[in-house]
């Protein structure tokens, strides 16, 4: 995860980046993070987490406190933001609204000294990429939400520049067209190879277009990773539990032996798990497990599965799943998914049922 001053290979370098607003409260902590070039990273985290101060930091519009940020092997904390040769995407679409939207794109190509011919291919080049080519002498407010994104895409990409930062872009469209942009952007990167920094609150989002996800916390990287393995393998709790649904069970661990930690559940059960982040006999932990790991009345997990019982709570249809809360071990949020299939059985509340996962899918975490 850290950076290191001699990292050549980093096309954008944090290293030991620091920064406060009133000089004694750090908002971002010694962030030390290497982007390879082309590359498609995302910085996700709740609100107050520190990933958009470290967005604006590197586009220049936020000042480092301490330490250094470099582009290509070029410290650039005291460069102005228009001559970093960054693009930037935000949610609101920043466009101009007396401008059409062939003059929106041109405007930073003007801003660079580049002849009319010159820009009018471009533009042309930049609009046809986001499909939008027959709208170049509309005005914005002529356009839908999902257009006027479109357009502030192309424009962060006409003038050809190496990293492209997007600062929430898709937050104010709906489900169906931030669904169907996550893909456009991924695709349109991966086709023009640029680098690209992405900051949103969206896990689904993040999971979806990243080539690797930093997952923020309290001004710190808590982890990063691919998005796979993210999911599959948090390394702590805040992650497990931002990521993804999760079910936490509370116990303390009995033993730790080949790769096995034995926890022995507030609920009086013992379970088998991965041993994470907990080192020794007495740990407080909390286990981890993703519902779709469970099985409800499982057969064919093998001998090595867990099974506990469980009373059914509630049971939702939710078209290609059926979500089902549980009572386990003393907790009565325990939630399991299972796929929408032929011949699926309906559960209904204070039914008896047992569950079931082999111990390599739970995970033994900081309490």
């Amino acid at each position: 995860m850290a950076a290191s001053a001699q990292d050549a290979s980093a096309f954008v370098q944090y290293d030991r980046v620091q920064k406060s607003y009133d000089g004694e409260t750090l908002v971002v902590k010694d962030l030390n993070l290497s982007i390879g070039k082309g590359e498609f990273l995302t910085m996700l985290g709740p609100s107050g987490s520190g990933k958009t101060t470290c967005l604006m930091m590197l586009a220049g519009f936020e000042t480092a406190t301490n330490g250094e940020i470099r582009l290509d092997g070029r410290e650039i904390n005291n460069i102005p933001p228009h001559k970093r040769g960054i693009g930037m995407v935000f949610q609101n679409y920043a466009l101009f609204p007396h401008m059409t939207i062939n003059e929106n794109l041109s405007f930073p190509l003007e801003v660079r000294g580049m002849g009319k011919d010159e820009r009018e291919e471009k533009v042309r080049r930049a609009l046809d990429m986001v499909e939008m080519g027959r709208f170049g002498a509309r005005r914005p407010a002529q356009l839908s939400g999902g257009q006027q994104q479109r357009v502030a895409l192309a424009r962060a990409l006409v003038f050809e520049p190496a990293l492209v930062l997007m600062d929430e872009p898709l937050g104010a469209l709906d489900k169906q067209l931030r669904e169907q942009m996550q893909f456009e952007i991924k695709h349109i990167s991966d086709r023009l190879g640029i680098t690209v920094v992405y900051v949103t609150h969206d896990q689904t989002e993040a999971l979806t277009m990243s080539d690797r996800v930093a997952v923020f916390e309290d001004g710190r990287i808590q982890q990063l990773a691919a998005p796979d393995e993210l999911y599959e393998r948090p390394c702590n709790s805040f992650v497990a539990q931002f990521i993804g649904e999760n079910n936490t069970l509370l116990g303390k661990v009995e033993n730790i032996q080949g790769g096995i930690a034995t926890v022995r559940l507030d609920s009086g059960d013992v379970i088998d798990t991965v041993p994470v982040n907990v080192e020794r006999a007495g740990d407080r932990t909390r286990v981890s497990i993703r519902p779709e790991r469970v099985e409800i009345n499982p057969g064919h997990l093998g001998a090595n599965a867990h099974t506990l019982e469980a009373e059914v709570q509630e049971f939702i249809y939710m078209g290609d799943v059926f979500r089902t809360r549980l009572k386990v071990a003393g907790s009565d949020d325990f939630i399991v998914k299972t796929r929408n299939q032929h011949n699926q059985q309906r559960l209904q509340p204070g039914q008896k049922v047992r569950i079931g996962w082999v111990p390599e899918d739970c995970r033994a975490l900081d309490a």
